[in-house]
């Protein structure tokens, strides 16, 4: 038996419970881990409020921990290994939030000894996240400006990371002026903070009135006009989360004035492409190797303290990845 993180009926962090499940033993092209952290994100809040998932339900992307068994025709691992999780498949078919997880092999990776535990769980989602959408989509270069929205999320802090490895200039947006310092500490070029700002002059200024060649936004809503209006002609914007709650407006004449592209993205089409997402793993794990990317963990919880996890996650506060912590 082992202990599982579900809901039962749909809300708020109050829904989600530990049961205690018999886990099986892992079918064909999969493996179970017995996990030893575990990562929150965005997407398990919005699957735990979803009307629609059948009920009751697991969650979770993101976990590393130790194989504890493997299945008929995977090859490369060994029982112990250490590894972590890289979301390319969705909790309702694996649910990997629990002692025990099973999962399949393709999303399975090693990853470097120099990372605690709780690191290893705030690595794939955020770097592959914000890799894919600058790096490829973007083709994020040297001296280009991007501006990071929701900068203190930890996919914003591994945007920050990524671009000054390119030698690209980040620029953090936040709400309030409490994040500031922080975010210049993390990287951060500049900060915007939206609340006090306005983004569209202080871009200006930032970037002698030429705009930032790059946007990668996970909010959307009215706040999108003003990302429009600061990004530069021929500039291309990322849209990757609707953080808003609002209508998603577009001043129509003032992208096609700028010959602006506006890109929908998600990380699972890069990590349920297998020559991609190998490709995007060799990048993390060098930029890693030479210390120009470090998960940045914002606060620890214990298992049994799911709820206070997710109820951390939607206060906003955070900077950086939340993660749990399962016990031996």
């Amino acid at each position: 038996m082992s202990k599982i993180v579900r809901f039962h009926a749909t809300g708020g962090p109050e829904v989600l419970t530990l049961d205690d499940i018999e886990i099986r033993e892992p079918g064909q092209g999969e493996i179970r881990v017995r996990t030893r952290a575990l990562g929150v994100n965005r997407a398990d809040a919005m699957l735990r409020n979803n009307r629609l998932v059948e009920l009751p339900s697991g969650i979770g992307w993101e976990a590393s921990g130790e194989v504890d068994a493997i299945g008929p025709d995977v090859e490369g691992f060994t029982v112990g290994d250490a590894v972590s999780m890289i979301p390319c498949f969705t909790p309702i078919d694996y649910p990997i939030h629990g002692e025990l997880a099973i999962a399949p092999a393709t999303a399975v990776a090693k990853h470097p000894d120099t990372l605690s535990w709780e690191q290893a769980a705030a690595l794939w989602g955020q770097y592959l996240t914000a890799y894919g959408a600058l790096i490829e989509t973007a083709d994020l270069k040297a001296g280009d400006t991007v501006l990071i929205p929701a900068a203190s999320s930890s996919v914003g802090l591994a945007a920050i990371q990524i671009a000054r490895s390119v030698g690209a200039r980040p620029v953090a947006l936040t709400r309030s002026s409490a994040k500031r310092r922080r975010l210049l500490d993390e990287g951060a070029e500049a900060v915007v903070v939206t609340g006090e700002e306005d983004v569209v002059t202080r871009v200006n200024e930032l970037t002698d009135g030429h705009g930032a060649r790059v946007v990668l936004d996970p909010v959307g809503g009215p706040a999108l006009a003003g990302l429009l209006g600061a990004a530069a002609p021929g500039g291309t914007v990322i849209v990757y989360g609707a953080l808003s709650s609002e209508a998603t407006t577009v001043p129509v004449m003032g992208l096609i004035g700028k010959s602006l592209t506006i890109r929908g993205y998600k990380v699972f089409e890069l990590t349920t492409d297998v020559e991609r997402r190998e490709a995007a793993v060799d990048w993390v794990l060098d930029g890693l190797a030479r210390k120009t990317l470090r998960p940045v963990i914002d606060t620890v919880f214990p298992l049994e303290d799911i709820v206070g996890a997710h109820r951390h996650l939607e206060s906003g506060s955070q900077v950086g990845k939340i993660v749990v912590t399962v016990p031996r």
